[in-house]
């Protein structure tokens, strides 16, 4: 058993020897292959470009059997010199080594086993084959003869090399010489520009484009109306197409007509008298409706006063309830800190009750003393906390009645700004605003902040324009910093559809000298009929852009007049006049 296990032993020994013998030979290899890879020069971009068609290159002279390849045979491109002495492409070596045993790569002439460390690039083998003549690889067509290594660069240029087209989706090969004209004239995959827009489309793509989507091409108009325009033009069209259907213009004062437009044109001339009656019982119900609203505000300016007396009565209520929550503040505090100080006592108490109770004998007398003491602090802890629990409802109270107060205090506020503003408003075409806090306004709008005044807003009439002024204290465009500036501005109204525009009547503007002299500053402007400050204002907008005087006054005028006093009591007031003259009342 003894021998059996030695030979076992031994066997083990030489399969590991031959495995690691087989480890160093194949790292040998590698380290040959490197070297080979190290020794081996820089390949061209000619002879790597010529390497598809090297079999079928024609060459001037007949080629050597030495400029041969012997695997390839083509002709030897980047040659590789074996030990033996033969001459390989560099990619034909590479193949040949990579497709045999790493022991054995043999030369496929001889035999000879190569050894990669001994083989190298002959580069006078390489020079001799770069100045080869050869001829274009398009010969007959074409008659050039070059050398080898100018082949490539010749193909670049040659005008009977086959080429793809280049537009996408064709697949004609042509000749380089017919390849431009093919490009640009003859290939049905070429891009052209559309005849009416201009815009580059493949050829067969025109037509659809010119049929369907051209916004230059003249259409009919889809709604029959006889006219032709340009297809971008068909959107903007319809809102002018007499054959479109339409609802009547007044149609918000209860006209139900809808027909083509050109129908309702006609409708709303032959209707004017049915339609200014519509408008007028429009109007009346608008009178109505401002008659229920001015009898709310006389209702509600009765609640403000009524809620005005239940708040001062709320007030005087309120000012006991706080004089007494204070003294219950002190009364708490005070019984809290009295319990702190019973608290104390108590564990003392405690303490000794244990001392006390450890004794016993003698100290039953004082034990009943202690006791009685704590029963009173009990008792004055249930008084604090009963005094606790009624001033927690004292301030719910307070609070009950805070809100209350706010409340109404709220609904005073804006009770009283809806009643200036129906107070306020005017329909004699004629404005005299308040001004106050001169001094102080002028100097937060030289801070910027508020930039201007706006005035409540008058009218010219019941059904007339509405408008409002603007003042800049501090001046504004060319009168800022030394003038006061004043405009007038208007603002969408109700019966702004009943109205002629643009807005053509004469506008005073007056500072009023308070002085009783009379002596007031008045200066007038006629409207720019062109400006859109005068043109119809956008019922989705606040108001058109304000027009006026930027120089109405300088400054120093305005506050030192000379026989005048336009600031009085830190007041300014100012007064807007709409001429009426030639504006027919509806």
């Amino acid at each position: 058993m003894a021998t059996a296990d030695t030979k076992l032993g031994g066997s083990e020994e030489s399969m590991t020897r031959s495995e690691e013998s087989m480890t160093r030979s194949e790292e040998s290899m590698t380290r040959s292959e490197e070297a080979m890879r190290r020794s081996v020069g820089p390949v061209d971009s000619w002879e790597s470009e010529l390497t598809s068609i090297q079999n079928s290159l024609k060459f001037v002279l007949m080629l050597k059997e030495e400029y041969v390849c012997p695997v390839c045979r083509g002709v030897v491109l980047n040659p590789q010199q074996n030990s033996c002495g033969h001459i390989y492409c560099y990619h034909c070596l590479q193949g040949l080594l990579e497709s045999s045993s790493p022991s054995s790569p043999v030369c496929p002439v001889e035999g000879a086993v190569i050894t990669p460390a001994e083989v190298f690039q002959d580069k006078c083998c390489k020079r001799e084959i770069s100045c080869l003549e050869v001829y274009c690889t398009n010969y007959p067509a074409c008659t050039s003869v070059v050398t080898l290594q100018r082949l490539q660069e010749h193909l670049s240029l040659c005008q009977y090399e086959q080429l793809q087209c280049t537009n996408p989706g064709c697949r004609a090969t042509l000749q380089r010489r017919h390849l431009q004209d093919h490009v640009t004239n003859t290939c049905r995959q070429r891009t052209e520009p559309c005849p009416h827009c201009q815009q580059p489309l493949q050829l067969s793509l025109v037509q659809d484009h010119l049929h369907s989507t051209c916004p230059q091409v003249e259409v009919d108009c889809p709604n029959s109306c006889s006219q032709t325009l340009p297809r971008h033009q068909l959107a903007e069209h319809r809102e002018a197409c007499p054959e479109v259907h339409a609802d009547c213009s007044y149609r918000r004062f209860g006209c139900l007509v809808q027909d083509k437009r050109r129908r309702v044109k006609l409708h709303e001339d032959a209707a004017v008298n049915h339609h200014m009656l519509l408008v007028l019982r429009s109007n009346t119900h608008l009178e109505q409706q401002v008659e229920v609203l001015q009898e709310e505000a006389l209702l509600r300016q009765q609640e403000v006063q009524v809620d005005g007396l239940h708040l001062a009565g709320l007030q005087k209520k309120i000012g006991p309830l706080q004089q007494q929550t204070s003294s219950h503040e002190h009364i708490v505090s005070a019984a809290q800190r009295t319990l702190s100080r019973q608290e104390d006592v108590l564990s003392t108490v405690q303490l000794d009750i244990q001392q006390v109770s450890r004794g016993l004998g003698s100290g039953l007398e004082d034990l009943e003393q202690l006791k009685k003491s704590v029963d009173a602090v009990i008792q004055k802890i249930s008084a604090t906390e009963a005094l606790k629990e009624h001033l927690e409802t004292l301030e719910e109270n307070l609070r009950l009645h805070s809100s209350v107060l706010e409340l109404h205090a709220t609904q005073l506020s804006c009770n009283k700004q809806h009643l200036q503003e129906l107070e306020a408003t005017s329909h004699d075409g004629k404005l005299i605003w308040k001004i106050d806090g001169f001094r102080k306004r002028s100097e937060d709008e030289a801070k910027g902040q508020p930039p201007c005044l706006t005035s409540s807003p008058f009218h010219t009439g019941r059904c007339g324009y509405k408008m409002a002024a603007k003042a800049y204290l501090n001046g504004d465009g060319e009168g800022r910093g030394t003038h006061l500036s004043l405009y007038v501005v208007l603002m969408p109204g109700d019966f702004d559809a009943l109205l002629p525009w643009p807005f053509k009547q004469n506008v005073s503007l007056s500072i009023l000298d308070q002085s009783g002299a009379g002596n007031h500053r008045t200066l007038s402007f006629r409207p720019d009929l062109m400006s859109k400050s005068f043109q119809r204002p956008d019922a989705d907008s606040f108001s058109n852009v304000a027009s006026g005087l930027s120089c109405f006054i300088p400054l120093d005028q305005l506050e030192n007049p000379q026989n005048a006093s336009y600031v009085d009591d830190d007041t300014l007031f100012v007064k807007v006049k709409v001429d009426m003259a030639g504006l027919e009342q509806l």
